[in-house]
């Protein structure tokens, strides 16, 4: 996995406060800690803590002068030595009160998503970013802001059906097309892209491997530092009657060791029905690969709006979960939840809902299923169903969450329209739906270890023990204050990229020429290593889809134990 740096970030949390955030990486050694220090308009550095801090990562500044920049570093002590000190964050003079990180970026078309990876190895995570033009753009930025690269998808985008998008056509409905990751494990991150005749790609050639058929399309690979085509290699053909398939991309490491472009591409047929051919790719820095293929046909394999990518059965190896299937790293089909009634759905979530069972869990609701099946719970080893929730009629459920937001019962809750449920126990916990949080997305923010909520750019908590006339669900804070926006009701990007262990909003202004990262402004003493250095987590920040929650795969919530070491290396 990235080889990190510390990833500080400060912010200004009062008038007179600036709180300073950093990472604890993966392997960082047992019993770790750190100092901080401040430079001010390039002084000398001094440290602003006493003793070592070996609680949570993160720390009050009370006493800079804030009209002034001021350059913060952490050092790592180690058995009692000082190591060298971090990069540099530099909160600029006269910041205003705010949980932002600004990042100014090039003027342009509408932002949906950010993706993230460490385009240039300098161990902190740079920016890809669509512009949902006619034809579509993907452009590229530094940390900083230093603008890197476009590529124009060409002719082929203009068509932007959700369904039934043009061969080369980004981020429509439920697919997107695009992941960012380090596939040859040389410590920078590549773009993948889905790519047809026309693209144009940063260094300015022009691709034309499909020849006179704008129907072919390829798996591409790019520099990230460059926009360049590295690599290419054609997607199968098998459904290319039915005209070009729509996609979307993610990573795992289906076989414990290698890194693995894990490809949905879909079509439709002219009866309605739709054609599924899922397939697994490896970058060698010379190569794409198809490590395996699988096709749906007529298997009563079951397919949703969001993919996930985790390592459900401990032996290192990730598996390919969609709502009603699961195939194993090596692409054979581990299990469908088909037979078991379970049909086309918007959402669901597999984590360490239970803290007490073996294993992960799994939860997701239903779309117009005939048998009134709203929502499920089942163990993701082997896709056995351990309870469900029936209602006479149809209904679509349209979605559903899973987190730790009430300390009252042990593990996580799972809700939906139909009521908040704690998963282990099967027990409705607020069965007034109008009280009932909204399932959304959920984030780690306010500096304990339950899930704080994100909904249509406000960031809010469930008040468990809110009396119940009154409102249960407080904002924490709306980021259209700030002059954040969301497509539709979702963030660009979701996900711990810098600071410590809490999770980062990203969404663009209203001009798209910024991107805003809202980054907590809260102390906490709790003190877990990076959520990008979770396996499970990690694969999840390449996924978009109809944008979901990230899981861990070990339980966070309350009462929960001190995760263990993930079983990584570094590139």
């Amino acid at each position: 996995m990235e080889n990190l740096g510390r990833g500080v970030v400060a912010v200004r949390s009062s008038n007179s406060q600036v709180l300073i955030s950093w990472r604890l990486l993966g392997l960082d050694a047992t019993g770790i800690g750190f100092n901080v220090y401040r430079s001010a308009n390039n002084g000398s550095p001094t440290k602003l803590n006493g003793n070592v801090l070996t609680s949570g990562t993160n720390f009050v500044d009370s006493n800079a002068n804030l009209g002034q920049n001021n350059a913060y570093t952490v050092r790592p002590v180690i058995n009692g030595q000082e190591q060298a000190a971090s990069r540099p964050f530099i909160l600029s003079a006269n910041k205003p009160v705010e949980p932002v990180h600004r990042v100014n970026i090039r003027g342009g078309g509408t932002i949906k998503f950010v993706w993230v990876g460490d385009l240039d190895g300098d161990g902190e995570f740079d920016y890809v970013l669509d512009r949902q033009t006619s034809p579509q753009k993907l452009e590229a930025y530094r940390s900083d802001g230093t603008f890197l690269w476009d590529i124009d998808m060409g002719p082929n985008s203009l068509n932007q059906n959700n369904i039934s998008p043009g061969s080369s056509t980004l981020n429509v409905g439920h697919n997107d097309g695009v992941t960012v990751y380090d596939f040859d494990s040389d410590g920078r991150a590549e773009v993948a892209v889905r790519i047809a005749n026309g693209v144009r790609f940063g260094n300015g050639q022009v691709f034309n491997g499909g020849g006179s058929n704008n129907n072919l399309q390829f798996i591409a690979i790019l520099d990230g530092r460059t926009g360049a085509l590295r690599a290419s290699a054609q997607i199968p053909t098998d459904y290319i009657s039915n005209g070009p398939l729509a996609a979307r991309f993610g990573v795992g490491y289906l076989d414990g060791s290698r890194p693995h472009l894990v490809s949905y591409l879909k079509n439709r047929q002219p009866n309605g029905a739709f054609n599924l051919m899922m397939c697994a790719w490896t970058f060698d820095g010379g190569a794409v690969r198809m490590a395996w293929k699988w096709l749906r046909g007529g298997q009563n394999t079951p397919d949703g709006h969001n993919t996930r990518i985790i390592d459900v059965d401990g032996d290192g190896r990730d598996e390919v979960h969609e709502i009603g299937f699961t195939l194993n790293g090596n692409g054979t089909l581990r299990y469908s939840l088909g037979p078991q009634g379970i049909q086309h759905g918007d959402r669901f979530h597999i984590a360490k809902l239970d803290p007490d069972r073996a294993g992960l869990q799994g939860y997701g609701v239903q779309q117009d299923n005939p048998n009134g099946l709203r929502e499920y719970y089942y163990d993701a080893r082997n896709g056995n169903i351990i309870w469900r929730h029936s209602a006479s009629g149809t209904a679509d459920v349209g979605r559903g969450m899973a987190g730790d937001i009430d300390p009252r019962y042990p593990g996580m809750e799972v809700w939906s329209f139909s009521g908040l449920y704690n998963a282990k126990n099967n027990v409705l916990t607020e069965p007034n739906t109008n009280l009932r949080p909204w399932p959304h997305l959920g984030l780690w923010w306010d500096g304990d270890v339950l899930m704080e909520l994100f909904n249509d750019g406000k960031i809010e908590k469930w008040d468990w023990n809110a009396p119940k006339a009154t409102n249960s669900l407080p904002r924490i804070l709306n980021t259209g204050s700030y002059g954040g926006v969301t497509y539709g009701v979702n963030p660009a990007f979701i996900g711990d990229i810098m600071g410590d262990w809490r999770e980062e909003v990203i969404l663009p202004n209203y001009a798209n020429n910024q991107l805003l990262i809202f980054t907590t402004n809260i102390p906490s003493n709790v003190r877990l290593y990076t959520l990008a250095h979770n396996p499970a987590y990690r694969n999840a920040m390449t996924l978009k889809g109809y944008v979901q929650s990230h899981h861990v795969d070990y339980f966070l919530g309350n009462g929960m134990a001190t995760p263990p070491r993930p079983n990584i290396r570094y590139v």
